[in-house]
């Protein structure tokens, strides 16, 4: 495959950007405004709202490295799916306080429907009887997989965010062990060999939980997998969810920890009001 057969959309347009035709050149800025949108254009209406001829769109995608305009839209296509922020943009975008405030709604009610009350509480025993629990995530994920340790870490003294600064997955890989729980959030754009990792923490340990956007297909690898709807009416996505779903098994775990669990938090809050300034 050659190099440009790799590079996203956006990055063919930028590389190619200064050596176009006038015409080209407004077609191309034209694409850059808004290239989600693509995807839903025919050629003669990209050329129509572009103000270029037929035959420019055409002499415009092969300079991009693509055979015909259907490959260029099926590449846009799949890379709004993957969840690229600059193709989720549209033309018509409406960034309303009440659009946002149900699309969140929305992404909430879907979410919780898919969850088993009796999935959450396996989850939650899993975690509770774990020699250790591993919390990871990359890219966005790893805010995400870092809020749920620190919520964790008040119930579960044993848990632990990887990898941190300067180190790598092979130094955690190896410590860790077959009663252990691991926790993975692999919310799009997940990085390039995510599926890789995924299974070789299977190998280690039988209880992954994959967290992960409504898009991604369950990993078989994988104990459980719990799947959150990011649906956005802008940009980026949204992760209400997310952090719904975290505050669910988090609550559950809580609860099957009972009196012990409530004794570690009081533990947790009597050294917060001791040393009030760490």
């Amino acid at each position: 495959m050659s190099e440009t057969a790799v590079k996203s959309f956006v990055g063919r347009l930028r590389e190619i950007l200064h050596d176009l035709s006038p015409s080209e050149r407004r077609l191309a800025e034209f694409a850059l405004d808004f290239p989600g949108d693509l995807a839903g254009y025919t050629a003669s209406e990209l050329a129509s709202l572009a103000n270029v001829s037929n035959a420019t769109v055409t002499r415009f995608i092969r300079r991009l490295g693509y055979p015909n305009y259907e490959a260029a839209r099926k590449q846009v296509r799949s890379e709004k799916n993957a969840g690229s922020p600059l193709l989720l943009a549209a033309t018509e975008t409406e960034r309303s306080l009440s659009t946002h405030l149900q699309q969140s709604q929305a992404n909430l009610a879907s979410t919780y429907r898919r969850i088993p009350e009796a999935l959450l509480d396996e989850i939650a025993h899993a975690i509770l009887g774990a020699r250790k629990v591993w919390v990871l995530g990359f890219r966005s994920s790893q805010s995400l997989a870092s809020y749920f340790r620190w919520q964790l870490l008040q119930i579960v003294p044993n848990a632990q965010l990887i990898p941190g600064p300067g180190e790598t997955m092979g130094e955690h890989l190896a410590g860790i062990q077959q009663d252990d729980v691991v926790v993975i959030f692999a919310l799009r754009r997940r990085v390039h060999g995510m599926d890789q990792l995924i299974e070789q923490l299977a190998l280690l340990s039988p209880n992954v939980l994959h967290i992960s956007d409504q898009l991604s297909s369950e990993k078989s690898a994988c104990r459980w997998t719990l799947r959150c709807d990011v649906q956005s009416p802008g940009v980026l996505d949204n992760h209400v969810a997310v952090i719904g779903l975290c505050h669910l098994v988090l609550s559950q775990v809580m609860d099957n920890a009972g009196p012990a669990g409530r004794r570690h938090l009081g533990m947790v809050e009597s050294f917060h009001d001791n040393f009030q300034e760490l």
